[in-house]
Order: C-alpha cells, then sequence, then structure tokens
C-alpha cells in the first residue's frame, strides 16, 4: 500500500526524456503524496526541447537553463545531481524521482537510498539496468500510454477533449507489454525474487500475505508488476501457473506451488 502523504521532488532530463508523458508522471507520482519541487533541465534555447514549452506551463513545472558548455555532450546531469543534493539537505523531501533514460544518474540515485529516501524513476526501455535497479522503484514510459495516443483514429476535436482527462487519469499500460505465463517463468531473475518473498513470507501452512510478499519485492530490488503488463503484483502471480492465489478475510494470500507439492511428498 502507497504512502499518501510524502513530499515529492521531481527533477525532469528534459533532453532524455518525452516530453509527452508528463501528465502521466505526475497522475504516476500523485499517489505517493505532493509534488512541490518540480523541475526541468535543459538548454531551452535548442530547437529539440520546442515541445517541452506547452508542458512546462500547463504542469507548473520550473525550467532550469543549461547551456551545452561543449558540442555534443548536455550539461544537465552535473546540475540535476547538484540540486538534488541541495533539496536533499534543505528540504523535507521523502520521495525524490528522476525522469531520466541517463546512466549517468546511478550514483545520485545510489547516494539519495543511502540517505534512507525513496527514489522513483522514471525512462524509456533503452535505459541502461544499472540505473534501473537502483531506483526504488522505477517505471518505463514506453509502456505508459496516453489516453488520446489510444484513440488514434478519432477525430481532432475527439482527441482536443480526450487530452484533460488523459493528463488527469492514472497511466495506462499498454497491453503489448504484458508477459506470457512463459516468458515470465523464462525471466530467471524476476522467478527467483518472487519465490524468495514468499518463502520469506511464508505461514506454517505454505500461505503468504500479498502485503508482505511485496513490501520483501520492494525492499529487495526495483521492481513494478506494470513493466511486465501487469495491474497489480496479485495480477502478476495468477499469470504464472507455479503460484496460487486466495483470500483469507478479504485479504490476498499467495503460495508457492511446488513449496505445497513437497510438503504433501513428505507426509
Amino acid at each position: 500500500m502507497h504512502e499518501t502523504n510524502q513530499r515529492v521532488a521531481m527533477f525532469i532530463d528534459a533532453d532524455n526524456a518525452p516530453s509527452r508523458k508528463v501528465g502521466h508522471i505526475l497522475a504516476e507520482l500523485a499517489s505517493l503524496g505532493a509534488v512541490s519541487i518540480r523541475r526541468a533541465y535543459g538548454n531551452w534555447k535548442s530547437t529539440r526541447l520546442e515541445s517541452w514549452v506547452d508542458v512546462l506551463h500547463e504542469h507548473a513545472i520550473q525550467p532550469v537553463q543549461q547551456f551545452d558548455l561543449v558540442k555534443g555532450k548536455n550539461a544537465t546531469d552535473m546540475a540535476m545531481a547538484i540540486d538534488a543534493m541541495d533539496v536533499l539537505y534543505t528540504k523535507p523531501i521523502e520521495v525524490f524521482c528522476l525522469v531520466s533514460s541517463d546512466c549517468d544518474f546511478t550514483p545520485l540515485v545510489n547516494r539519495l537510498r543511502a540517505e534512507g529516501k525513496k527514489v522513483v524513476g522514471f525512462g524509456e526501455r533503452k535505459t541502461p539496468e544499472p540505473f534501473v535497479k537502483a531506483c526504488s522503484r522505477f517505471l518505463y514510459l514506453d509502456d505508459l500510454e496516453p489516453v488520446a495516443e489510444v484513440v488514434e483514429a478519432a477525430e481532432a476535436p475527439a482527441k482536443q477533449a480526450l487530452k484533460g482527462a488523459a493528463d488527469l487519469a492514472p497511466a495506462v499500460l499498454a497491453q503489448s507489454a504484458k508477459k506470457t505465463a512463459n516468458q515470465l517463468k523464462g525471466d530467471t531473475g524476476l522467478m527467483n525474487l518472487l519465490r524468495n518473498a514468499v518463502a520469506f513470507a511464508e505461514q506454517d501452512d505454505g500461505w503468504a500475505p500479498l502485503s508482505i510478499v511485496g513490501s520483501r519485492i520492494g525492499n529487495q530490488a526495483s521492481f513494478d508488476s506494470r513493466n511486465f503488463g501487469y495491474a497489480k503484483l496479485a495480477d502478476l502471480f495468477a499469470a504464472i501457473d507455479l503460484f496460487e492465489i486466495k483470500k483469507i478475510n478479504n485479504h490476498p494470500y499467495v503460495r508457492n506451488k511446488r513449496r505445497e507439492a513437497s510438503a504433501q511428498g513428505q507426509r
């Protein structure tokens, strides 16, 4: 269960993030708390960032100017890192959000987490694994599909009407990102993570409270079931035939079928 009263600071590397996804990023962060600090970094004199102009105004994001001091090398990384560290020591912020697909922010994430802060990352599928795994939680922007983009065949007025709703609605996970049961079972790292979390939380009868399983997974790795195409952790477990799900006193529990089969064999 998410805490919804935390204070959140959002730092956007505009050179390495798509402007059209910002509304959905803010919708996601709203489930954690109030995003009191909103900053986007880039060379705003560059034509590459023209798509960001309206987005900055619409979502009350403060643009931070960084000139390209060396051709071909963006200067936003250091500025973002310095500002994030300033906020760490001067503002009462519990959650840091970094929007970028650049692996250079990995040391910053490690530093923030060492100070006990939660770090939520957003980036494209091309984001290097060290950055993804360093975050408390990481969501792929490729899978956050704006509502207006889903209705490609709609007329222009209809699309305009949907725009406001898209900015307020929760992020919609693209169905094409859903992994099949065989794909999930073929992911050794994922399966070890799930099995170990269930084993940690299981009771004498083998059933483990899903809430404890989820907390264990979150403490161990950067994980979000939506990155595999499933809205909830329970849906992910249910898609894998190696686990079973049931409700006890209206609370979801999960059990490793292999554990149960082994227990029966010993009777």
